[in-house]
């Protein structure tokens, strides 16, 4: 059974998210709590692990994974950014909006898409997550918790553990996220696309 890090949602404690970070550095991937729904996390840099992530989810390497960041800064880092993308990734920034664009050298070739060469960032709201990517001092790669062949995401921790018991190594709980996943907003192009309706309105976004 994965194990369970039952944390404060505002304050969480850091001994336990230090605990967890443990095992992502031991090549594990956790359920983690968003501002939108539960996601699936394991590290950047780790190959089997983002395997593993894939499989958990059901998806092939066309499919966008996410990179979680702390902030637009680090976010800029991970993806080429012009102005107008900037401004308007700023408006839903941090929030419940997942946009792709082109991967900077410094994502790793295997992880953005094969042809396109692109990847999902976003920066999260949710307190318990940015505590965690700030003591983790970097991105994790991330995808919305959806079983294969369902709409709605998992939403609370101990449905998550029996559903993925032998799969992943732990469950962050800080109570029940919503059930919508993010907004998927494709910046990559000439114009925006949206690719998915989520929390996020398109209206926040000047759309």
């Amino acid at each position: 059974m994965p194990l369970l890090f039952e944390v404060h949602p505002t304050n969480p404690q850091t001994r336990l998210l230090k605990q967890a970070i443990a095992l992502l550095d031991k090549g594990d991937v956790l359920a983690v709590p968003t501002d939108s729904s539960y996601a699936l996390v394991c590290h950047l840099d780790d190959k089997a692990a983002a395997d593993k992530l894939r499989r958990i989810r059901g998806v092939d390497d066309k499919h966008h994974l996410t990179l979680l960041c702390r902030d637009l800064s680090e976010l800029a880092n991970y993806a080429q950014v012009d102005n107008q993308q900037f401004r308007r990734i700023k408006l839903g920034t941090p929030g419940p909006y997942t946009f792709i664009l082109e991967a900077s050298k410094e994502v790793p070739r295997r992880l953005s898409h094969p042809s396109r060469k692109t990847i999902g960032l976003r920066v999260p709201e949710h307190k318990v997550l940015q505590a965690l990517l700030t003591l983790h001092n970097g991105p994790l790669l991330a995808t919305t918790l959806i079983e294969p062949g369902q709409t709605q995401p998992l939403n609370q921790a101990a449905d998550i553990r029996e559903r993925y018991k032998g799969q992943i190594s732990g469950v962050i709980d800080a109570g029940a996220c919503t059930l919508e996943p993010t907004t998927v907003l494709d910046l990559s192009g000439d114009e925006p696309v949206l690719i998915r309706q989520g929390r996020g309105t398109l209206a926040a976004l000047g759309l």
